[in-house]
């Protein structure tokens, strides 16, 4: 069995789905942004948010909603792509740019599969370790037999692979939504105060790179597209527009569950460990063990099951996206089955060396940082390409809007790196 990174062309048509009602045209047309926000609410992101709220309290607020609208926009523009073309992000690279160029782009895109699947898949594990006490190696066989399990449903088509990630993407939000009232103690003028722009300087300035750092996933750009692409068949521009104004309504919906999910983490950790003593409770496990104390058992079990759906959900993405580069940047295919077991390798090796889950978190998202620029760049050199893109090209402003947030991420990211191997 394998994922391709062009699906069966679907029976279903715009005006099939229309003569269903409204209601019905909607559920079928969402579901593409629910998969690729789990990206976002993956285990780096549990480390970054949490960090940021005991360290600062409410006071990067704003930059949890920027990062989010961020991705927004970027995830918009990859699904629009994939719309317009009937390409992946990574076939229209093939298409426009040279073989260096693309051999380039393929090798930096395996790399952030590799360091994708270590902190998903050391999340899911620590998770099933938090909530069951299953020591960290067993667990990560454990999350290889789920996540094979999820990927599986693939072969029935993709919709039960996008209801399925879809539905732990709802468990993490309403996880983080049933702790953000029972830790209590949430201050809602300083989350309003916080929610306004602010100069950042020193520690706060690093907080707030890796946050953004990340949330804007490389490998999920590359599959926003190809989920996308030749999913509901349009004829003529006016069903094209109607597909495009779903998309835009998908985006909003997913991405926004996972903006709710981020920052409730970091007003969790900004009403309960925003204090003396407690500021440096960075660690997941160090998380968990202040939850149970401070909040109580039921607490720390939410906050367990939703890592492990977290780690679950985003580690079978971010296969599902290597399988998509793969195709697109090179032409080739191998069993999804594989290729799975092929990237979880260095993860099995970390939870085997029992290193510390915390770091390796941290290194992780070093390496998506670095590689993010491989994926922006392209997207945004191909959405404002009217040969490829025709009457959906970018506009002026949406191109300005794309090329500030590249330049922006890039530099913050180049940021991050350079504070990392100076240490």
């Amino acid at each position: 069995m394998s994922l391709t990174a062009v699906p069966p062309r679907p029976k279903q048509t715009v005006t099939t789905l229309r003569a269903r009602g409204r209601t019905r045209t909607a559920l079928t047309l969402f579901g593409p942004a629910f998969v690729v926000s789990a990206a976002y609410v993956d285990p780096g992101n549990f480390a970054t948010n949490f960090a940021s709220g005991a360290s600062t309290g409410y006071r990067l607020v704003w930059v949890v909603l920027f990062a989010n609208a961020t991705a927004l926009l970027v995830q918009y523009l990859s699904s629009k792509m994939g719309l317009a073309t009937g390409m992946s992000l990574p076939e229209a690279c093939r298409e426009r740019f040279g073989r260096r160029t693309n051999v380039l782009l393929w090798v930096q895109a395996e790399v952030v599969a590799m360091a994708t699947d270590v902190a998903e898949f050391v999340g899911a594990a620590l998770g099933l370790n938090l909530v069951f006490g299953i020591p960290l190696l067993p667990a990560g066989g454990v999350t290889a037999v789920v996540a094979f399990a999820v990927l599986a449903l693939e072969r029935r088509g993709y919709r039960h692979f996008e209801l399925a990630i879809a539905a732990f993407l709802a468990l993490v939000a309403a996880g983080f939504i049933y702790l953000f009232f029972a830790a209590g103690g949430q201050h809602y003028g300083a989350i309003a105060a916080g929610a306004v722009p602010h100069p950042l300087t020193g520690g706060t300035l690093k907080l707030a790179v890796a946050i953004i750092g990340a949330t804007v996933m490389p490998h999920v750009v590359y599959l926003h597209s190809a989920l996308q692409k030749k999913r509901v068949s349009a004829a003529g521009p006016a069903e094209r527009h109607t597909l495009l104004v779903y998309n835009r309504l998908d985006c909003v919906a997913g991405l926004g569950i996972a903006g709710i999910a981020n920052l409730a983490m970091l007003c969790i950790a900004a009403a309960l460990f925003h204090r003396p003593g407690l500021t440096g409770v960075t660690g997941l496990g160090a998380v968990h063990a202040h939850l149970a104390q401070l909040v109580g058992g039921g607490a720390a079990l939410a906050f367990g099951v939703t890592l492990m759906a977290s780690g679950l959900s985003s580690s079978s993405v971010g296969t599902y996206a290597g399988q998509v580069a793969m195709a697109g940047f090179t032409r080739w295919s191998i069993p999804v089955f594989a290729r799975r077991s092929i990237t979880m390798l260095p993860a099995l090796i970390v939870l085997a060396l029992a290193a510390d889950t915390s770091q390796v978190l941290v290194y992780s998202q070093l390496v998506l940082s670095f590689c993010i620029p491989f994926a922006l760049v392209p997207l945004l050199l191909v959405t404002r390409d009217k040969r490829l893109m025709r009457d959906m090209a970018n506009r002026r402003r949406t191109t300005a809007a794309m090329t500030g947030v590249t330049v922006l991420i890039t530099g913050m990211n180049v940021y991050l790196v350079a504070e990392v191997l100076v240490r």
